[in-house]
């Protein structure tokens, strides 16, 4: 039996290592998780009609605005619009002062 009392110092490392790895882990989670954003330009033709959006991206479209234009385009097409470009991707931290320019096609899609 121990008696020195290492005993119950090795469990309380054992849990502030464990505590630790938990809130590490989580933290990567909601980092990995972080909600990715592009705006973008598109058309329609006969007659001719323009719009600017805002559209929320999964994790894999987010790499770059070469990787986020399938997907944008994808998504925009069901309504019969045709991408122009991706202008740029963002996070959650500049979405709100693009809505108001984005009007019915802030997230839309």
């Amino acid at each position: 039996m121990d008696n020195t009392g290492s005993g119950r110092i090795c469990t309380r490392m054992k849990t502030l290592f464990l505590s630790t790895a938990f809130a590490a882990a989580t933290l990567l989670a909601q980092t990995a998780g972080a909600a990715c954003y592009a705006d973008y330009k598109a058309k329609q033709d006969n007659p001719l009609k323009l719009h600017y959006g805002i559209i929320e991206l999964p994790d894999v479209a987010c790499a770059s605005r070469d990787a986020a234009a399938p997907e944008v385009a994808r998504r925009i097409a069901t309504d019969g619009w045709a991408l122009l470009n991706v202008v740029s991707l963002f996070d959650v931290s500049e979405l709100e002062q693009r809505k108001d320019s984005a009007g019915d096609f802030f997230l839309r899609y």
